[in-house]
């Protein structure tokens, strides 16, 4: 559905701020949300197709602004209550980041500091970074990008999150 626009030419990541929707298939993400849509009133909703739904409302947006936020953190919560986990927690901090503002977000973040399960995700360290960055506190964000440095996976990772820190460093702008 959104494969090809998730990297550039050279194999970099693009993030979804930046992909060119134009080039998702549509048709694809039309089946898929029908699938959700069938997933999610069969009976309970389970945790996978909670997280279709999610990707689902990703995908039906024309644009990150225009996501429906709300509804995002809304199946957040159901999530973390029929699958709780770290990663659901780090996951919807950043989506009420998307709704609230970057500082709503942090605080969720805060809270899970020292969770031992996130110690070794890197996606902690950077998001954690990318919020301060958003509010302006760059000192922060570059700290908090250097530690998602040392436990990033991938080249393709590592050279976004150095291309994050060069920019906070260089007073911001990304």
């Amino acid at each position: 559905m959104r494969g090809e626009a998730r990297t550039g030419p050279g194999g970099e990541i693009v993030l979804l701020d930046d992909q060119d929707r134009g080039s998702w298939d549509r048709a694809a993400i039309e089946e898929g949300s029908a699938l959700v849509l069938t997933a999610l009133t069969g009976g309970p909703p389970g945790p996978y197709g909670v997280q279709a739904a999610i990707a689902a409302l990703h995908d039906e947006a024309a644009a990150v602004l225009t996501t429906d936020w709300p509804q995002i953190v809304a199946l957040y919560d159901v999530l973390s209550a029929i699958a709780p986990s770290p990663v659901v927690a780090l996951n919807r901090a950043a989506a009420v980041a998307m709704r609230d503002g970057a500082e709503a977000g942090l605080a969720l973040l805060d809270e899970l500091n020292g969770e031992p399960r996130l110690r070794g995700y890197y996606p902690y360290p950077a998001t954690r970074g990318e919020l301060l960055r958003r509010l302006g506190r760059f000192p922060e964000a570059a700290a908090a990008y250097r530690d998602a440095l040392v436990l990033v996976g991938t080249e393709p990772e590592r050279l976004h999150l150095q291309a994050r820190l060069n920019a906070v460093e260089a007073g911001g702008a990304v």
